[in-house]
């Protein structure tokens, strides 16, 4: 009956990975494994621990390595919170000055401002939000929406 206590482990073990995701967890279920297979082939229980703590080591320092490179580099990178709103395209909604505005951003108004001095963004303007600021996000217009009323100086000026 060992071999359901070892069985048990490595299911709560594999649980407690699912809410961690750090594969740690995940290799001491395998050392729960290898517990309960030495409990079943009728090995003494302090057998099964050596074998369970062995198979548990081994995972952690030889395939937890190799297996976490791997799914960092097979994930892609997801941004979130307010760097995932970097490079997205905002409306303006209040004349935005270097100073102060306000644009429509992910379906939520924020205020925003331009990055550079005397630059005017109308209403209606589309434009990118180029990165955030505290609660601000700093916006630049997009090239094929500039209009006439839309006033941005050249580099420098």
């Amino acid at each position: 009956m060992a071999w359901l206590w070892w069985l048990g482990a490595a299911l709560v073990l594999g649980v407690v990975e699912m809410l961690t995701v750090d594969l740690i967890f995940l290799m001491l279920a395998g050392g729960a494994l290898a517990g309960m297979l030495a409990a079943l082939l009728g090995a003494p229980f302090w057998v099964q621990l050596i074998v369970a703590g062995v198979v548990s080591v081994v995972l952690l320092f030889v395939v937890r390595p190799w297996a976490k490179e791997f799914l960092e580099r097979s994930t892609p990178e997801t941004r979130t919170n307010v760097a995932a709103h970097v490079g997205r395209e905002a409306t303006v909604v209040s004349e935005v000055t270097e100073r102060a505005g306000r644009v429509k951003l992910a379906g939520e108004v924020w205020s925003a401002r331009t990055e550079h001095a005397g630059a005017l963004l109308p209403v209606d303007a589309t434009v990118r939000v180029v990165r955030i600021d505290g609660a601000t996000a700093v916006v630049e217009p997009l090239p094929d929406h500039l209009t006439d009323q839309t006033y941005y100086p050249p580099y420098g000026g």
